[in-house]
C-alpha cells in the first residue's frame, strides 16, 4: 500500500494545476491511466476565455456565460471564475506559457480571439493547439517537483471510502484502489484527500470529438461512492467535427467561425441566419441543432464550414495544426469548405462540488470537466472549460491543505482481493456491449430526444448494466473491463437525468417538451445513490 498526503486521479489542466500547488504542502500522486498528455486538455484547440482587454469588462464575460447557462448557472461561481482568471493566466504566463500576440501601431498586444456566444474578443490562445501547449507546460513543471510521483498506465478502479469498510461513524473518502496495467495487479493507494480530475465522458456516444481515455471514470466512481451527481442530461455536441471516413474525432474548432467561417448547407446557403440573428457565431446548442435539423431536412451526411474568403496565408498563420490536417485527408481549407458534422464533445453536468471542488463525500474533490460546479449551468460557453479548470484547481488546493489540520486518524485499509476470478476469456462480449451503448446513447439520447427514445434506452441499459456487473465479478479486472463498467454507469445517469427533465433547456432538448419551464425545472437535477 502507497500512502500520500494527496492523490490525484486525472493528468489535465485542472489536476496538474492541483497538483503543483498541493505538492508544495506534501507529497502527491497524479495517476493517469495512458500517458501523461493522453488528456482532454491537450485536445483543445481553440483557447482560454479570460478578460484581458481594455475593451472587454468582467461584466460582460459574466453576462455572456449567464445567457448561455441558460437560467442554470451558479452566479457567484460564475464570477468568481471570471474575475480570478487573470491571475490564474498569470500563473501559466510565468511558467513559461506564451500566449499569441499581434502588432498593433507598433506594439505588441495578445492576439484574442472570438468564439460563439461571446460578446468580445477574449479568447487567448496559442495557434490552434493551446491545449497541447498549456499540457507540455504543466507537465514539465511537474517534472521538476520532487514531491510529485506521476504514474501512468494506471486505471483508478473505485474510490475506498469508510461506509464501504463497514465503519458507522462519518462517511469519508479513505484512498482508491488502482489497476497497474502492466503487472495486472490492483494496489491500493491511502491518501485523506483524493481529487477527481478524470474528465468528460465523450465516448460515452458513437461520435465524438474526444480522445479514447474520455469514458467517465470519475462520474462512474463517485456515482458508486455514493456522492451526488448533477445535471448530466447536459452533454455539448460541438457543431464541428469533420466529417471524414478516416478522420476520427478530429476537432475543428470553433475559432474557425471566430474569424469569420460560415457555416453552408449542401445548396451553398448561409443556413444559419435562419435559426439565430447570430449566424455561425450563436452559441453551440443553437448550432448543433441547427446543423442536425439541416442534415435531417436534406438527407445530406454533412454541412460545410466555409473560410475561403480569408487569405491563404492567414488561414495557415492561424489554423496550422486544423490546415495540415484538411490537407493530410485531401482538403485544403483556404480553397473549399470543411464537410464538418456534430459529435459529442463536452460534459456540462458532473460530480456536483462547490467553488472549492469539496463533492457531498468528505476528503474527495473533484475538479474540470468532470466536477459540476454550477459554472456552466445548461451550456457551457465556448473556452471557459480550461478557465474554470485553473481556478477551482486552485481553490481546491488552498481547501485541501487547509483540511490537513483537521485531519482524521487514519484506518486500516485492506488490500484488494480478486477471489478465484479468472482471465477474461471473450474480449468480444466487452467490445459489443461497449459498441451497443455508444449507438444507442447516439442514436436515443443524442441531440434531439423524446421520452420514448429516453425509456427504450433506459430499458437496454438496465439489461447491459446486468451484464456487465456478471462480467466484473467473474472476471479479473481490466482496461477494457472497467471502462465498459463506467461508460454504461455514465450512459444510464444521462438518460435518468434526461427523463427527469420535462422540459427543453440548453442542451437538453425534447420533442414532447419543447419550451423551456422556468417554474418547474429552473433548478439542477440531482441523483444520488443515497
Amino acid at each position: 500500500m502507497k500512502d500520500y498526503d494527496f492523490a490525484v486521479i486525472g493528468s489535465g489542466i485542472a489536476g496538474l494545476s492541483f497538483a503543483l500547488k498541493a505538492a508544495k504542502h506534501g507529497s502527491v500522486v497524479v495517476i493517469t491511466k495512458r500517458t501523461g498528455t493522453d488528456t482532454n486538455t491537450a485536445w483543445a484547440q481553440g483557447g482560454i476565455a479570460c478578460v484581458t482587454s481594455d475593451e472587454d469588462s468582467f461584466e460582460l464575460h459574466v453576462r455572456d456565460t449567464l445567457a448561455a447557462g441558460a437560467g442554470l448557472c451558479n452566479e457567484a461561481v460564475v464570477r468568481t471564475v471570471v474575475t480570478e482568471g487573470p491571475q490564474r493566466i498569470r500563473e501559466l504566463a510565468e511558467l513559461g506559457l506564451q500566449f499569441d500576440e499581434r502588432e498593433i501601431c507598433g506594439h505588441r498586444e495578445l492576439d484574442l480571439g472570438k468564439e460563439g456566444g461571446h460578446s468580445k474578443r477574449r479568447v487567448l490562445h496559442v495557434r490552434d493547439a493551446t491545449g497541447k501547449e498549456i499540457e507540455d507546460t504543466l507537465l514539465r513543471e511537474l517534472s521538476r517537483q520532487s514531491n510529485v510521483e506521476l504514474l501512468e498506465n494506471h486505471t483508478a478502479v473505485d474510490l475506498i471510502t469508510a461506509a464501504k469498510l463497514g465503519f458507522a461513524t462519518e462517511n469519508r473518502c479513505l484512498g482508491v484502489y488502482v489497476l497497474d496495467e502492466k503487472t495486472g495487479e490492483v494496489e491500493t493507494i491511502r491518501s485523506d484527500r483524493i481529487v477527481l480530475a478524470t474528465g468528460g465522458c465523450g465516448k460515452v456516444y458513437l461520435y465524438t470529438t474526444n480522445p479514447d481515455i474520455a469514458t467517465g471514470d470519475g462520474v462512474a466512481m463517485a456515482w458508486r461512492a455514493g456522492v451526488e451527481i448533477a445535471n448530466m442530461e447536459f452533454i455539448q455536441f460541438h457543431p464541428t467535427c469533420l466529417f471524414h471516413a478516416e478522420a476520427k474525432s478530429f476537432l475543428i474548432s470553433e475559432a474557425v467561425r471566430g474569424e469569420g467561417g460560415i457555416l453552408r448547407n449542401h445548396r451553398g446557403e448561409d443556413f444559419m441566419k435562419r435559426y439565430d440573428p447570430r449566424g455561425s457565431l450563436a452559441p453551440r446548442d443553437i448550432v448543433a441543432r441547427a446543423i442536425d435539423a439541416e442534415i435531417k431536412r436534406s438527407g445530406a451526411k454533412c454541412v460545410f464550414l466555409d473560410i475561403t474568403h480569408k487569405p491563404p496565408e492567414f488561414i495557415r498563420k492561424r489554423f496550422p495544426h486544423i490546415y495540415q490536417t484538411c490537407l493530410r485527408f485531401g482538403m485544403d481549407m483556404s480553397k473549399q469548405p470543411i464537410p464538418v458534422v456534430p459529435a459529442a464533445h463536452y460534459q456540462c453536468g458532473g460530480i456536483k462540488t462547490d467553488l472549492n471542488g469539496a463533492t457531498s463525500l468528505p476528503g474527495l474533490y473533484a475538479i474540470g470537466e468532470v466536477a459540476c460546479t454550477g459554472m456552466h449551468g445548461a451550456n457551457r460557453l465556448a473556452s471557459n472549460s480550461l478557465l474554470e479548470g485553473l481556478v477551482v484547481a486552485h481553490q481546491a488546493a488552498a481547501a485541501a491543505v487547509q483540511m490537513r489540520s483537521a485531519a482524521k486518524p487514519k484506518i486500516a485499509l485492506p488490500e484488494w482481493q480478486s477471489g478465484k476470478v479468472q482471465d477474461v476469456d471473450e474480449l468480444v462480449v466487452i467490445y459489443h456491449n461497449w459498441d451497443e451503448i455508444r449507438r444507442l446513447m447516439w442514436d436515443y439520447v443524442g441531440i434531439v430526444r423524446t421520452d420514448k427514445r429516453l425509456q427504450r434506452a433506459s430499458a437496454r441499459l438496465r439489461n447491459l448494466q446486468r451484464e456487465i456487473r456478471e462480467f466484473y465479478w467473474n472476471f479479473k479486472v481490466s482496461v477494457d473491463l472497467l471502462e465498459l463498467r463506467n461508460l454504461a454507469a455514465v450512459a444510464a445517469l444521462i438518460v435518468d437525468s434526461a427523463l427527469c427533465r420535462k422540459e427543453s433547456r440548453g442542451l437538453h432538448y425534447t420533442l414532447d417538451y419543447p419550451q423551456a419551464n422556468d417554474e418547474e425545472f429552473r433548478r439542477d437535477t440531482v441523483l444520488s445513490r443515497g
